[in-house]
């Protein structure tokens, strides 16, 4: 089943899987002519795809980014014309799913953010592990725009990303920001010209998937937990993923190239 949800997309094909390259695993949004809007079936195919990245092996990488000019606009709000339904479970149903498996899978996931983000889709680039982005993209919260709160994990994103006095701003006004501003403001790791953005990205993801998967993964559950941990808990954590990664090979790897004085050969076991 997880290897059946790892190749397929849907019809149309609105979620397009690239394996071109070794250890990366490129999902993209593929609604161009919606700024790549969220529809049931995307967030579908979406959950598939992570959910069988994180039962690869191969897979030591995932990034993410939108064909044409969006990278995701968040819902598609034409799936709303006649009633917007339960939107809450709507939200635990779909949207939190995805968000979860983000934060959940121990390989580091880049959001190459190409175009728009906005409402979800800003939710979304802001719960992957790094966003670098072309200088044509923009960020907008957007929910407030249309007498909504956000959700997809927006406050709890961009309240980490750039403090809570700042999230209140942009996410009250609904202010677009600019690829530069969202980097001074330190929602983004690297802005790039629009058309090195897919290079730039490739090159990043190349670095990370060179490195020893299991101790990225143990890494981002720390940081993760950081935030709202004590310095007991935090410190007894850190001495128990430490243990686990001692008995990884990628730990023997290391040791022997230091000791060797080589570059290692990390497999992400």
């Amino acid at each position: 089943m997880r290897e059946r949800g790892y190749h397929a997309t849907v019809e149309p094909t609105e979620l397009i899987v690239d394996r071109t390259e070794p250890g990366i695993l490129q999902l993209i949004l593929n609604r161009p002519a919606q700024l790549n809007a969220w529809t049931i079936s995307l967030e579908t195919a979406f959950f598939a795809a992570l959910d069988a990245a994180a039962a690869s092996p191969d897979v030591r990488v995932v990034v993410i980014t939108g064909a044409g000019r969006g990278f995701c606009v968040g819902q598609d709000l034409t799936e709303f014309r006649e009633d917007a339904g339960d939107i809450g479970s709507r939200l635990r149903g779909n949207y939190h799913p995805n968000i979860k498996a983000i934060r959940a899978l121990e390989k580091p996931v880049i959001a190459a953010v190409n175009g728009a983000a906005a409402g979800a889709g800003l939710s979304l680039a802001c719960a992957c592990d790094l966003r670098i982005a072309s200088d044509q993209a923009t960020f907008v919260p957007a929910f407030v725009n249309i007498g909504l709160v956000p959700d997809s994990g927006g406050t709890f994103f961009v309240t980490r990303l750039v403090g809570q006095a700042r999230a209140f701003e942009w996410l009250c006004s609904g202010r677009r920001l600019t690829a530069a501003e969202a980097q001074q403001w330190g929602v983004l790791s690297e802005v790039v010209e629009a058309d090195a953005l897919a290079a730039r990205a490739a090159e990043v993801a190349s670095e990370l998937a060179a490195l020893p998967t299991r101790a990225i993964g143990m890494t981002k559950r720390l940081l993760d937990r950081a935030a709202t941990a004590t310095l007991d808990d935090q410190l007894e954590w850190e001495a128990q993923l430490q243990t686990a990664a001692t008995q990884t090979e990628d730990f023997r790897e290391g040791v022997a190239a230091f000791l060797e004085k080589r570059p290692p050969d990390f497999h992400g076991r």
